[in-house]
């Protein structure tokens, strides 16, 4: 029922949307007089504003086509090396560039996808070979792929590494960006443990919930109030009969949308009568600016409900890997076996999703890895999504990220 009630009302919303555009267009046409005079202007901004706020909207791409390398300008075409049910290995290949370190991002599987690290791929292409994880949307995935939870996922990402391992530098270097903290953390051990050819030579971890005790913050206090039942109870729908993976259990990606909405409501408000002041003086560059952001931030996609709620326990109520009780497929996960992988832990002093401490417990955790391969930074007045993204993450924070992977290449 849920997800059916969304469905009416995302329908609804459509037509109000291309409705509100069609009068938007109509009242900015400078063949209508009222374009220029009486209440045209306002009500043409209003009208634009919610067109926006209520479009429907899929997958975005990533739309990086060049990069610039010592000055010079060089082509960017995405090639899929690796196709799995739940998501795809992408690369980011450099016409006419070879060598440079190869280096996986690992994208959130957290109701967004992969292209909000847009700008986190855009910044590292000039210094190192890019690929990156797609996770595909789980109403897409058909019943007949099967499951997907965290042990999968560190699945993928083992299978990920040994792949790009294959193709040059056996040992490529990782970045997790927020959620997949604690499961790329897990795929380091465990390979680390197997003397995996392939395990990471460095591991960088930003703004993630390795342990969530530190400095608990909105999203942590609403993971653990409720007990686990509730979230399986609450917050878990079936895909309707329209789309490819009906009568899948999932986390709706519109339902996590809501969550990060609310818990900012005052900031986004304003962020929305701010565009509509910059359109209605005229100021194009500036509405254009947030109407990019909220296009990224509102496309979003859904989650396996088993994938979720084995997250909800794991890494928010039990806290399995800090206590060394994260087992994966039966199997414990021993910090401990880290001792030759380089960790760099980033932090963003004014991060409301993982309070400073839940990332650098990473360091605290990998016992047997000597000092000299541990890193930890704090970036002064950045918050969770300037940790990846903007100029505090191009000009401040990954140039500490290109250090640590110059010195441990």
């Amino acid at each position: 029922m849920l997800y059916d009630a969304y469905e009416i009302q995302r329908s609804l919303l459509a037509g109000a949307s291309a409705w509100a555009n069609f009068s938007a267009g109509l009242l900015n046409n400078p063949s209508n007089p009222f374009a220029y005079f009486g209440g045209g202007p306002v009500v043409a901004s209003a009208l634009e504003v919610f067109a926006h706020a209520s479009a429907p909207r899929g997958k975005p791409e990533f739309g990086l086509d060049f990069t610039t390398i010592d000055g010079r300008q060089v082509e960017v075409h995405e090639e899929i090396v690796l196709r799995k049910p739940f998501g795809q290995l992408k690369r980011f290949v450099r016409k006419g560039v070879e060598g440079g370190p190869k280096l996986l991002i690992v994208a959130p599987m957290s109701g967004h996808y992969a292209t909000l690290l847009r700008g986190t791929v855009e910044r590292m292409l000039p210094s190192a070979d890019v690929y990156i994880t797609d996770w595909r949307d789980a109403k897409l995935v058909p019943l007949a792929d099967g499951r997907f939870d965290l042990d999968d996922y560190i699945d993928y990402l083992v299978e990920f590494l040994a792949h790009i391992g294959a193709e040059g530098d056996p040992r490529p270097h990782v970045l997790a960006v927020c959620q997949p903290s604690v499961p790329a953390f897990a795929t380091a051990a465990l390979m680390s443990a197997d003397k995996h050819p392939n395990r990471p030579r460095t591991l960088t971890m930003m703004g993630g919930p390795i342990d969530t005790r530190e400095a608990p913050t909105a999203v942590n206090t609403l993971a653990t109030e409720r007990p686990h039942s509730w979230f399986a109870q609450n917050v878990i729908a079936t895909i309707p009969a329209t789309y490819a993976g009906a009568g899948r259990r999932v986390y709706p990606g519109f339902l996590q949308l809501a969550g990060f909405m609310t818990m900012n409501l005052g900031s986004h408000m304003v962020s929305h009568w701010e565009m509509f002041k910059h359109l209605v003086q005229g100021d194009g560059e500036a509405s254009d600016a947030t109407m990019k952001f909220y296009e990224e931030y509102r496309s979003v996609c859904d989650m396996t409900a088993e994938f979720y709620l084995q997250t909800i326990d794991v890494v928010f109520q039990s806290h399995a890997l800090p206590k060394g009780e994260m087992l994966h497929r039966g199997r414990r996960v021993d910090p401990a076996a880290i001792t030759d992988i380089a960790i760099l832990a980033i932090e963003g002093e004014r991060d409301d999703i993982s309070g400073l401490g839940q990332t650098k417990a990473a360091l605290t955790i990998a016992t047997k890895l000597p000092a000299k391969l541990k890193k930890y930074h704090m970036a002064p007045e950045v918050g969770h999504y300037g940790i990846f993204n903007g100029s505090k993450w191009r000009n401040r924070i990954a140039p500490v990220l290109e250090d640590w992977i110059a010195a441990h290449g």
